[in-house]
């Protein structure tokens, strides 16, 4: 290693970020408070109905959802009553929902971020502080449904609502995931979202074993690890490394996402009856990796339905 190297690598120790990569691949120390090491995540869940299907499609394959992502193509498609009964069926399942909500990206009359060249480098963040706006409107709209949960992509919103939790204008229980669309993908930056008030991380989904390994040592909020990935973001299936990406990252979410894109899932005119079937996909991919879990990894454990550390929906 050349000096230059090593100091560099010196400094980055000295602020908490790993110097290297966790090439040696250690277990995790850190667990979830139940001391559990992984979780279930479904996203997806689009409508009322899309929650029904779920949770009737884990009951027939024993399969215990912890999290469930709601309303990815927007919570703005979804009127008030739908919203609440999203809200009391996660309560009565004791699933926490972490709500996607509109305004965003894309909404507003700016386009040139959706090329594909410069403009897809530009990050997905909102434009302006009118759209900053309509963003936490939709959220107070989620929160007098009900709901606690919440993701975030822009770390300029990640502060102000880290700041409006502190001083009650939000809930004081309510979470924030920040969202693969932050592109985050090394401990560093784990490290900066954990310290702007992300209560758990969903890095890019082609980290490999040693990136996790060092965000792991970084930082204690849970990462939320894709076991599969639409085609548009690499269409990778790791279902044999779901053990080991426990083992490294604990505690950490499984997330379940197939398909050819974002795009094309979660685009508002899919019709419900598209999304009640889709849903039932992913719940049998979870059962899926919880049946390799349960045979390669049996000392790695799961928390019970309802551990008492989600954030429930308030009904």
């Amino acid at each position: 290693m050349s000096e230059t190297l090593k100091k560099i690598r010196d400094f980055m120790e000295k602020e908490g970020v790993p110097g290297r990569d966790a090439h040696d691949l250690p277990s995790s120390a850190k667990t979830f408070p139940d001391g559990a090491h992984y979780r279930v995540e479904i996203a997806g869940v689009e409508r009322a109905s899309t929650m029904e299907a779920m949770i009737d499609e884990a009951r027939k394959r024993k399969v215990t959802i912890h999290r469930a992502v709601a309303t990815v193509g927007g919570s703005t498609f979804c009127d008030f009553e739908e919203l609440k009964a999203i809200a009391q069926m996660a309560y009565d399942e004791k699933i926490e929902v972490v709500m996607v909500v509109g305004h965003r990206k894309a909404w507003d009359t700016g386009s040139k971020e959706l090329s594909t060249f410069e403009g897809g480098m530009q990050g997905f963040r909102l434009r302006g502080s009118d759209n900053i706006a309509y963003h936490i409107a939709d959220m107070l709209r989620n929160v007098e449904a009900g709901i606690r949960g919440f993701l975030v992509y822009d770390e300029g919103v990640l502060a102000i609502l880290n700041k409006m939790r502190a001083e009650g204008f939000l809930p004081k229980e309510t979470i924030f995931k920040f969202s693969v669309f932050g592109g985050y993908c090394s401990a560093a930056g784990a490290k900066v979202v954990e310290s702007m008030g992300a209560n758990s991380l969903n890095p890019i989904s082609d980290v490999s074993l040693p990136i996790l390994g060092s965000m792991r040592q970084a930082v204690d909020i849970p990462l939320d690890i894709y076991t599969i990935i639409v085609d548009s973001f690499g269409g990778m299936f790791r279902a044999y490394e779901a053990p080991e990406m426990a083992r490294i990252a604990a505690p950490c979410y499984f997330k379940y996402e197939p398909g050819t894109s974002e795009g094309d899932i979660y685009k508002p005119w899919v019709t419900e009856s598209w999304h009640q079937e889709f849903i039932r996909q992913k719940v049998k991919i979870a059962a899926i990796v919880q049946e390799i879990m349960e045979k390669h990894a049996p000392r790695l454990k799961t928390s019970a339905k309802g551990a008492a550390d989600l954030v429930m929906a308030k009904v």
